[in-house]
């Protein structure tokens, strides 16, 4: 893994063991030459199937001692050399799992829609699903939480996906995507009553928990468990880079959830209903009423939230108002350049 070591070595500032550097690139290019020798000798006394083989079989090594560069130009070159569109699927899919590995968004973009092409071409039923389950992971990468819940619900009695995670993994992102995009009527529906799911959350009991103490309304034991995923979104390959914000959306749901059923309650309540501070409670949703993420206002002599459900007609009146005085004023500032 010397191309590997090296970017790593880079990337974190670590100096690199030269002696070590030297004993990998050696073990490297001897490996290289063995499939090289076997490609010229598949070229020479084999067929096609034999040439493909032995090609997809470099591109696959090079991948694994982390050569991007090298490794996608022999994917190429073995794709030229593919005429089955399932084969070339699973060469386009390995791609799609290499732009994963190095976050390279172009690289899982240009793919996916690759393989899309290919399945409409005449893909089988098995890659039609993996691809789904592809696109879930991609669509988590950019916290798209609502098309990664779509394709993962999708396939979720389907799943074939094993080379990318295994299936507790899966459900577990099924899970903490669904419970962030889905209303409450469709979570019942297709997680907290999915036979599949249910039957796998059995052996991950803290997502379960999770998932039910949200569902329930037991907001302090949510709470508690909230803090136990945030640990485990914080060191997650995919999800590191969004966990806080899938946190501080997560207590958006769940005090949106209890305000819903009130039309008003006290600080103190809901204080205890969360198992926080009055202080904490009343500094949270100050913060999120004036984002406007919350429709409530706070009586701090009487101590009470009050709910302010939202008119739709109303907010899209507002709105309307507030973009057309925006165009205005663009208009006038364009009409004054235009002038001088």
């Amino acid at each position: 893994m010397a191309p590997y070591y090296v970017e790593v070595c880079k990337e974190l500032g670590w100096k690199v063991d030269e002696a070590l550097l030297t004993k990998m690139k050696k073990a490297n290019e001897d490996e290289i030459k063995k499939q090289d020798d076997a490609i010229a000798d598949a070229e020479t006394n084999l067929g096609d199937i034999e040439i493909r083989e032995a090609m997809l079989k470099k591109a696959e090594y090079l991948s694994r001692i982390g050569d991007k560069d090298a490794c996608l130009t022999q994917f190429r070159k073995t794709e030229e050399k593919t005429v089955a569109v399932g084969h070339r699927l699973d060469i386009v899919f390995h791609q799609i799992r290499m732009g994963l590995f190095y976050m390279d968004h172009d690289l899982i973009t240009r793919n996916i829609e690759k393989a899309q092409s290919l399945i409409d071409e005449g893909g089988d039923w098995d890659r039609r699903n993996r691809l789904k389950v592809y696109r879930g992971m991609y669509s988590l990468a950019i916290r798209d939480f609502k098309s990664a819940a779509t394709y993962f619900l999708d396939t979720v009695a389907t799943f074939t996906s094993y080379e990318l995670m295994n299936y507790k993994e899966f459900v577990t992102y099924t899970v903490v995507s669904s419970v962030i995009a889905l209303e409450r009527p469709k979570l019942r529906e297709k997680v907290v009553r999915g036979s599949e799911i249910l039957e796998v959350l059995h052996s991950l009991p803290k997502i379960k928990k999770y998932l039910f103490s949200l569902y329930n309304c037991q907001y302090e034991d949510f709470f508690h468990c909230l803090a136990e995923v945030e640990k485990q979104l914080k060191f997650d390959r995919i999800l590191t880079a969004h966990y806080q914000y899938y946190v501080r959306e997560m207590r958006i749901v769940a005090y949106s959830q209890l305000l819903e059923s009130y039309q008003s309650l006290t600080l103190e309540y809901m204080a205890k209903a969360f198992g926080v501070t009055k202080k904490f409670i009343d500094i949270e949703l100050s913060r999120l009423i004036a984002a406007g993420r919350l429709h409530c206002k706070i009586d701090k002599v009487g101590g009470i939230v009050e709910t302010t459900r939202p008119d739709s007609k109303n907010w899209q009146y507002q709105n309307t108002i507030k973009q057309g005085d925006i165009l205005l004023n663009r208009v006038q500032k364009l009409s004054r350049v235009i002038n001088i």
